[in-house]
């Protein structure tokens, strides 16, 4: 059985004691009990294999037994999501992430339902957004946790698209297939997905004169909560991403 991962802000080299929120979720949702194993990260690559001296009601004394650094993916890949309406941008962060994303964008598309305003409101999304990228990567075991950037209008991503490696637009409208692409070994690779309406034609004309490539990933059209994991999935499967 895989062992549970949680996340802590900085790795320590001996024994030390798991409280806060990740010693209370050990403790008392997980149950874990002396001698019992888990992993713990800082999310920044760093991980400790550790087992369970003593349980208490809300935290854990326990010793390391191995740590180790796994290194970042390469290809990195970052999702520029554009904002969905419900709950659908999170559950499309919560998929990337459990599939890989190493970055994501929150996108202010054109046809975006949702329109996160700067204020509070707008931070309080935001928020939701990282809260949701960090319990995916707990439940998917990942040393690292994706950065979610502060949202960006189209033309400060078409500027980011110039700075990578290959930058693909999803568009189920293309002719051009995701795997006729040939991936970089290596940089960034930044996927952009639209909202439910679809990228408009001034859009996908702008990432376009950015070097961008604009692509379908197969003959069924995918919602936007999932068409980034799907492409994740085939970028791990062509890269050495997993390998």
């Amino acid at each position: 059985m895989t062992l549970a991962l949680f996340l802590i802000d900085d790795l320590p080299s001996g024994p030390f004691t798991l409280d806060g929120p990740e010693g209370r979720h050990a403790a008392a949702v997980r149950r874990l009990r002396v001698g019992e194993e888990l992993l713990v990260s800082d999310g920044k690559g760093a991980v400790a294999h550790c087992v369970v001296q003593t349980a208490g009601r809300d935290s854990l004394d326990v010793t390391i037994t191995r740590r180790w650094v796994e290194p970042p993916p390469s290809p990195r890949v970052i999702i520029a999501q554009a904002l969905a309406k419900g709950d659908r941008g999170e559950l499309a962060v919560e998929l990337a992430t459990e599939a890989g994303a190493d970055e994501i964008i929150p996108w202010r598309a054109a046809r975006s339902i949702t329109k996160w305003e700067d204020g509070p409101r707008g931070d309080k999304a935001l928020a939701k957004w990282r809260s949701t990228v960090r319990e995916a990567a707990k439940q998917a075991r990942r040393a690292w946790i994706p950065t979610v950037t502060e949202p960006m209008s189209t033309r400060a991503l078409v500027d980011r698209a110039r700075e990578v490696a290959l930058t693909l637009v999803l568009e189920a409208g293309r002719s051009t297939r995701m795997a006729e692409v040939e991936l970089p070994e290596s940089g960034d690779v930044l996927l952009i997905v639209g909202p439910e309406g679809g990228i408009t034609e001034d859009e996908i004309n702008a990432f376009e004169q950015a070097r961008s490539r604009a692509v379908r990933l197969g003959p069924a059209v995918l919602r936007t909560s999932t068409a980034a994991a799907v492409a994740l999935g085939a970028i791990g499967v062509r890269t050495a991403r997993w390998r």
